[in-house]
């Protein structure tokens, strides 16, 4: 089975290289870093890392990992797996492993890293991030039917299902529109327990009050959007 990784990135010159190489290289065939307009040396790590990085200049979490999904496309031969995981270290990438292992071994279509059901370190989950997560998870199951705990970053995914759900959100919305298709899609989905330190350097959305602000509103818009269609 083909795994591809994506990280994208935005001014992650610390923690980039950790990352990447503690991500399970047996494992993995291409790491791919969407360097999202970062004004560091986050390229320059990811590069001497051993990764693969592709620039995307346009801000937004959502373009820079669109951006990857092209790279992946220009491929000859097409990944089985696609896993996401920040580039910030506040994941434990030595759990890829588990994380893919119901696609592996269970035949599921989309494995979402839940932090709210592994460890957290003390502090590594804001209140503004819990709360968040549980309305947004609670509007999901309403909505759609479909139980989450976690909108965590550290995800697995079939290639295949994730050209089907045809991504489109450019910045904040792309988790939660991630498992909001999948849901409407009948998309065999779990969770499986990760681990969450606090991140290195400080957040650019959970961390300042505006970037809470703005990523609370396109995560309620986008499900309440699509709750409409």
């Amino acid at each position: 089975m083909i795994i591809d990784v994506i990280i994208p990135a935005f001014n992650e010159e610390q923690s980039i290289g950790k990352v990447i190489q503690q991500l399970p290289a047996e494992l993995i065939r291409n790491i791919i870093v969407a360097n999202n307009g970062s004004t560091d040396n986050t390229k320059k790590h990811a590069l001497e890392a051993g990764a693969m990085v592709v620039d995307q200049k346009l801000k937004g979490y959502g373009n820079a990992c669109l951006m990857a999904m092209e790279f992946l496309k220009e491929l000859p031969i097409p990944p089985d797996v696609v896993v996401f995981i920040d580039g910030d270290f506040s994941d434990y990438p030595e759990q890829l492993k588990e994380l893919i292992r119901p696609i592996t071994r269970e035949s599921y279509d989309l494995v979402i890293g839940s932090r709210v059901l592994g460890n957290r370190e003390k502090g590594a989950l804001l209140p503004q991030q819990r709360f968040g997560n549980a309305l947004a998870c609670w509007l999901i199951k309403l909505f759609y039917g479909h139980t989450f705990t976690d909108l965590g970053p550290f995800r697995a995914i079939k290639y295949q299902k994730l050209l089907q759900l045809d991504m489109q959100d450019r910045n904040y919305g792309w988790t939660v529109e991630m498992q909001i298709k999948a849901a409407k899609q009948g998309l065999k989905c779990i969770e499986v327990a990760v681990d969450y330190r606090k991140r290195i350097g400080q957040s650019k959305v959970s961390g300042t009050f505006n970037g809470s602000i703005r990523a609370g509103y396109k995560i309620l818009w986008t499900l309440f959007k699509y709750a409409l269609r």
